[in-house]
């Protein structure tokens, strides 16, 4: 990755984690610019405009393409041969070339082995890689790649402690836990499980889909917001017009929180 780039994404990351620890402190402070929580609001507001989308499970070039196109700032690509979304290294390549410039592409694994990952990267312009099993964090760092770490989570789950420990990811993304599965699943959790003031930028996803994005965001702030099955006709098949409507919803719901 360019340092630009990466620099660009530290920034953003940064800003995110801010922007969540500082969310609780703004209130009655707006009418006073010269207050430091009214700058701070100031910045929360920015952020509210720029929720980032992130299509999962892409298979198909139209699909890509049609994402992108609708809005979409990254694709998630899933090397998990058990998953119905599945892609090989072949494909990944295939689809990264119908990928317009500036949309960040992710590369999506199970508790693989490192050669499967040092493969994938070396075949595929992977920009990010997203971890969705039991994988330690000296396995996520050992590639050099910027990581998210998904989390499935149920009631009991420490999620500042998993912060802590995944301190090195970019983002955690929050996924509902459902037994025997790793992700994929369209189910969703109680998002009053996710603690304020968590110090890695959240990435929301489980179930969701253009119907309830906009309370998601409202009630839970993310960085980022992840659909697959909510955009779907069959599983691993998008559908256009739902991607669309999802990111509609997602740019509408910004703009409110944005005033």
């Amino acid at each position: 990755m360019p340092i630009e780039e990466n620099h660009i994404l530290e920034s953003e990351a940064v800003n995110a984690a801010y922007f969540r620890n500082t969310t609780a402190t703004c209130g009655s402070f707006h009418d006073d610019p010269r207050t430091p929580n009214a700058l701070q609001c100031r910045l929360i507001n920015f952020h509210h405009t720029m929720t980032r989308i992130k299509i999962c499970g892409i298979t198909r070039s139209q699909d890509a393409l049609a994402a992108a196109t609708s809005g979409a700032d990254a694709l998630g690509l899933v090397f998990y041969d058990k998953s119905p979304r599945h892609v090989s290294i072949q494909q990944a390549v295939q689809l990264a070339e119908a990928i317009p410039p500036f949309v960040t592409l992710v590369g999506l694994f199970v508790n693989p082995s490192e050669d499967e990952v040092q493969e994938a990267l070396r075949q595929a312009p992977l920009d990010i890689l997203q971890f969705h099993g039991e994988e330690d964090p000296e396995f996520c760092i050992k590639f050099k790649r910027p990581y998210l770490k998904a989390l499935r989570v149920k009631a009991g789950t420490d999620l500042i402690q998993c912060a802590a420990r995944y301190k090195g990811a970019r983002g955690l993304l929050l996924d509902a836990f459902v037994e025997g599965t790793h992700g994929g699943t369209g189910a969703s959790f109680d998002w009053t499980l996710i603690p304020p003031g968590l110090p890695l930028p959240v990435i929301l996803s489980g179930g969701l889909h253009a119907g309830n994005v906009a309370e998601a965001i409202r009630r839970v702030r993310p960085y980022a917001v992840d659909v697959s099955s909510g955009v779907e006709s069959a599983k691993g098949i998008k559908d256009a017009a739902k991607m669309a409507a999802f990111i509609k919803e997602v740019k509408n719901i910004d703009l409110q929180l944005s005033r």
